[in-house]
């Protein structure tokens, strides 16, 4: 199936990495999904991406009735409210692909859409954002990995997206290991966004300190323990190293505080609790940065201003 508009639901850090790709190759490919005052808003101002400003087609989801392609791109706190756009959008043939952070986006998706249409992936990029205003560089950027869940082949539909992405400036690696290769993202994620947030250091305290070294290492140490249970063998930690990183670089939950917004918490250390608990395996760090960032939450939100 040749694959002519792209849909992408969310443009932040990672929808926006899309959107660059796909309008600088054909503005006409791709759309994004939003409605009522987000649609207004982003039809009127658009969306700043490495300094050039970009204003793509918005269409509400009864609006999108001709994609072949959808991505969701959204913050996993904010999944839930979009399922009903997400299922809304998907016809027969839509293939979806949900590069988000965590492991279980895809199981979430397919509570509304058939399982058949996802494509599992993830995205690695290092990226920053200030209000309307996203910057990457898309040189460094690793971009998006993706694959079939039940199957170690590179099917047919993969190969329409490897065609689609061509010549657009946007990174692909079609896997066959698609779920280890989530895992590794989640042990990146868990390991990486959680010291550096409850710090406030550059990614550069990683290699810097030994201290915060060692915090990275229990905590990785965790997530392999856990995947482990789960039937998933990512002990090597090939997946788990990000390479081209600054040391002035902040993942997105330190960005997340610095701006005084909720952050992935729950989606990060509360599922390692909750995983934890089902293979009776101690997370003890997981759960210490889970509540430690919890209260920084609730600093920001003004509770203990006495």
């Amino acid at each position: 199936m040749t694959i002519r508009k792209t849909a992408i639901i969310g443009a932040g850090a990672v929808g926006s990495y899309f959107l660059w790709g796909l309008y600088e190759k054909n503005p006409e490919s791709v759309c994004l999904i939003a409605k009522d005052d987000r649609k207004e808003r982003l039809e009127k101002s658009g969306i700043i991406i490495n300094g050039k400003k970009y204003m793509p087609e918005i269409k509400s989801p009864e609006e999108a009735s001709d994609i072949d392609l959808l991505i969701v791109a959204v913050k996993k706190n904010a999944l839930e409210s979009i399922l009903e756009d997400v299922r809304q959008i998907v016809r027969e043939n839509t293939i979806v692909i949900c590069p988000m952070n965590g492991i279980d986006c895809e199981e979430i998706l397919s509570g509304v859409i058939p399982e058949k249409n996802i494509i599992w992936s993830i995205i690695k990029i290092a990226s920053e954002r200030r209000e309307n205003s996203i910057a990457f560089d898309a040189g460094i950027t690793l971009g998006l990995y993706y694959g079939e869940k039940d199957t170690d082949e590179i099917t047919p539909r993969m190969k329409d997206i490897e065609e689609c992405f061509k010549d657009s400036g946007i990174h692909i690696n079609p896997c066959t290991d698609i779920i280890k290769q989530i895992w590794y993202k989640f042990a990146l994620n868990v390991g990486n966004n959680l010291p550096q947030a409850i710090l406030g250091v550059g990614m550069g305290a990683y290699d810097d300190s030994e201290h915060v070294n060692f915090i990275y290492q229990r905590l990785v140490e965790e997530v392999i323990a856990v995947a482990a249970a789960a039937g998933i063998d990512i002990a090597d930690r090939k997946g788990i190293i990000f390479s081209g990183r600054d040391k002035r670089a902040r993942y997105s939950t330190l960005q997340d505080l610095d701006n005084k917004r909720h952050t992935e918490i729950d989606m990060f250390a509360g599922t390692m609790i909750k995983l934890g608990e089902k293979y009776n395996i101690a997370v003890p760090y997981s759960t210490f940065c889970y509540h430690a960032i919890k209260a920084l939450e609730e600093k920001n939100d003004g509770k203990f201003d006495y």
